[in-house]
Parts: structure tokens; C-alpha cells; sequence
């Protein structure tokens, strides 16, 4: 049985890499994502459909939280919500209760928010992907690159080697 998670806090294009390099990941639906009212602007952000069985919630948000600024209030805030979209009532409190546990890998206090999902609009068809498809572009190689690095190093239990040959 798979389940999603939907997440933002970034660039989509960095979000999709990172979630895609993973194992136990079925796909990443890149785009925008919105909330219920009062959140219901849309912001940058991907829905992950993952088997449990293979990699937790609780890895797939610690993950998330390590791969964006999840405790920056920077100006872009709007477009790159720090945020985690549950789907199931159930997983808003397990949701939660990750954050307050993972607070202890940061300094800062994390900024990200746990919001129902709403919405959802897919990307343009030539920004799906976009990582595995153009990894030699100056922005894979100046942002993305890095996160993938740190993924593997950090999290290399969890990442798909025949996805990822950087």
C-alpha cells in the first residue's frame, strides 16, 4: 500500500531530485500545492507516493528538513512555503511529533508547517524530471548537485544508487 506526503521548501526542481533519488519512492509530482483556507496561496512543492515498507514517514520528513532551509524566514517565503501536506488525519500528528523530535538536529528553531493538502498543479511537462533530465545545466550542477551530495552522504541507507550516479 503506498501512501503520499506532499512537501515544499524549496526550488520544485531541487524538491523532485531529492525525493526521486530515494528508494521506496514510487514518484514525485512536481508543482504547486495549496492548502485550505487560510493557507491557500499556492507554493512550489512536490507530492511524494512512497511505500512505507521501504522508507518511513519519519525519514522521508527528516530528509525534508535537511535538504531545504526548514529554520530560514527568508524573503521568498511565499513561493517556497517550509512546508509538510498531509493527506490522512493520522499522519498530521505523526507529522507533528517528527518535527518536535527532529527539532534537536537544528539550532535555529524549524520554521516548516504541517498544513492539509488542498490543491495541486502539475508542472509543464519540460520542468518534470527536471534534475535527471538536464543535470549538466549550471542550475543542476550550483543547487541541486549539492543536496544530492549531501543525500547520499547523510542518507545513504536511503538513496536509489541506480537512480543516482553523480
Amino acid at each position: 500500500m503506498y501512501k503520499k506526503v506532499g512537501l515544499g521548501g524549496g526550488c520544485h526542481w531541487c524538491t523532485e531530485a531529492v525525493f526521486a533519488s530515494l528508494k521506496g519512492v514510487q514518484t514525485t509530482e512536481q508543482g504547486w500545492i495549496a492548502s485550505q483556507l487560510p493557507y491557500d496561496a499556492f507554493s512550489e512543492a512536490v507530492i511524494v507516493t512512497y511505500n512505507p515498507t521501504i522508507i518511513s514517514l519519519k525519514d522521508l520528513i527528516h530528509i525534508h528538513l535537511h535538504t531545504h532551509s526548514s529554520t530560514s524566514h527568508h524573503s521568498m517565503r511565499d513561493k517556497y512555503r517550509s512546508v509538510v501536506y498531509w493527506f490522512d488525519a493520522e499522519d498530521k500528528r505523526e507529522i507533528m511529533s517528527m518535527l518536535t523530535e527532529l527539532q534537536s538536529d537544528f539550532e535555529q528553531p524549524i520554521i516548516t508547517q504541517v498544513l492539509p493538502f488542498a490543491d495541486f498543479r502539475l508542472s509543464l511537462p519540460e520542468h518534470l524530471n527536471y534534475y535527471y533530465s538536464n543535470k549538466e545545466k549550471p542550475f543542476c550542477k550550483l543547487y541541486i548537485n549539492p543536496k544530492i551530495q549531501m543525500l547520499r552522504k547523510k542518507f545513504s541507507m536511503l538513496t536509489n544508487d541506480d537512480k543516482m550516479f553523480i
